[in-house]
């Protein structure tokens, strides 16, 4: 996974972790702004902290994504630019965002869901739900 590999250590200083979800978040925004979703998807999934155990850094990068995926339009699209890299740190976004109970978020979720399954296969599941030690 391409993310894990910018959060080495779970000790890692929490605060330096804030402060990068904060960057990575403005850099969203402006992705966002210049209309390119699928790009501030990348970013926002881009060195995700899956190794804290600390709630606030959990949290803080799940607004981000969650910002970023409320963004696509064309879930089709977004697969034909988003790299095989993600789908698993994808999967287990979706799975946090079905967790919300929020309908607008859920219902976003299981069509992202639906075409990752269909694209990445069942075994994107299984690997989300069998990794307990990248958490998001």
């Amino acid at each position: 996974m391409a993310s894990s590999a910018a959060y080495p250590d779970a000790d890692e200083n929490l605060e330096a972790i804030i402060t990068r979800v904060e960057q990575k978040s403005r850099k969203i925004e402006t992705l966002l702004k210049q209309l390119k979703p699928v790009e501030a998807l990348k970013t926002a999934l881009e060195g995700s902290p899956l190794k804290t155990r600390d709630e606030r850094c959990k949290s803080a990068n799940w607004i981000v994504v969650h910002r970023a995926m409320m963004a696509i339009r064309d879930v089709d699209g977004m697969f034909n630019s988003l790299d095989p890299e993600y789908y698993d740190i994808l999967m287990k976004y979706l799975y946090r965002g079905l967790s919300t109970g929020d309908r607008p978020t859920c219902d976003q979720c299981l069509k992202i869901h639906e075409k990752l399954t269909e694209k990445a296969g069942l075994g994107c599941i299984l690997r989300s739900l069998a990794d307990t030690i990248n958490t998001v």
